[in-house]
């Protein structure tokens, strides 16, 4: 018999610029643009008392919460995307306010959870959630989601789908990763397609851009595409993230009708201008023609499609 083979041991990392996988930044740059600047900027932005739209069959209101978080409404149907309300994440300020309360939501039937990091999967945020019915989230992921109030728990494998009536959701690949902490490389990470009443919602998670993009739109071709368009500079940061003119290239792949940009705005994760990544987005889409395309929506306020 071979001699069996020990797992290789991990070193510790010998840096805080080792804590990140593309090894991004130095401690006292980190410090001073992530978490020294933004503690002195006031926090901007205010909680909307929410009107929700009544819904006809085929119609689909979006309301972006703020960074990744939205919530999808169909006339029978309640979903969050990756929830999170918090105003610091440990040292991180959020500088822009949600755009509506926790408490102002409707009743959730399903909560999408795109992976396990920390501005995504945001524990005290789902914990608060009146009971959600069905969590779905990659694979690895669900530990992390028992007593946080689920009914059921559902992880799905990149190209799986479950579904339930008429809906279905569908986890897709993208280019990033899932690790919650140093050691918990085993977690998985992805994007949605949410279908229901004819209607397909591709939310892209974290992700650089990648040729994963195509096969998206060949397998499962989207409608609406929430793209993120923020925490691109340095270009280091662009291995996991996409900037505007990346986000805009995936939305031609995708072939949609609509792209709604995230992940921006919020909280301070690189070092471009908060308010960059929409200006810049705008300048494309201006210069491709796409503006009608293209919808930047505002906190708190629902969007029907």
């Amino acid at each position: 018999m071979p001699a069996a083979t020990s797992k290789p041991r991990r070193r510790l990392p010998r840096s805080l610029k080792e804590l990140t996988p593309c090894h991004h930044f130095s401690p006292r740059k980190f410090f001073f643009e992530m978490i020294w600047k933004a503690i002195l900027t006031p926090r901007e932005g205010e909680h909307r008392r929410p009107v929700f739209p009544k819904l006809s069959r085929g119609k689909v209101a979006l309301t972006w919460i703020g960074h990744a978080s939205f919530l999808v409404q169909f006339s029978d149907l309640n979903v969050l995307i990756d929830p999170n309300f918090a105003n610091w994440l440990f040292l991180i300020k959020r500088l822009k306010r949600a755009g509506l309360r926790l408490r102002d939501l409707p009743p959730i039937d399903l909560v999408l959870l795109t992976h396990a990091h920390f501005d995504h999967f945001h524990k005290p945020t789902l914990r608060k959630l009146p009971a959600p019915k069905i969590g779905i989230m990659p694979w690895g992921v669900g530990e992390l989601a028992r007593g946080l109030g689920f009914t059921r728990i559902i992880e799905l494998q990149t190209w799986e789908s479950f579904g339930h009536g008429d809906w279905r959701v569908t986890l897709t690949p993208c280019k990033h990763w899932g690790a919650r902490t140093l050691r918990d490389l085993h977690r998985g990470f992805g994007g949605f397609v949410l279908e229901h009443q004819g209607r397909r919602i591709y939310h892209a998670g974290d992700s650089a851009y990648f040729d994963g993009f195509k096969e998206i739109s060949r397998r499962c071709r989207p409608e609406i595409a929430l793209l993120p368009i923020g925490a691109y500079y340095p270009d280091s940061f662009r291995h996991v993230h996409m900037g505007p003119d990346e986000a805009v290239r995936a939305f031609r792949d995708l072939h949609g009708r609509w792209m709604v940009p995230m992940h921006f705005g919020s909280f301070k994760l690189s070092f471009e201008d908060m308010d960059e990544p929409p200006r810049w987005l705008r300048q494309i889409a201006e210069r491709d023609g796409l503006t009608r395309k293209i919808c930047v929506l505002e906190e708190g306020v629902p969007r029907v499609f």
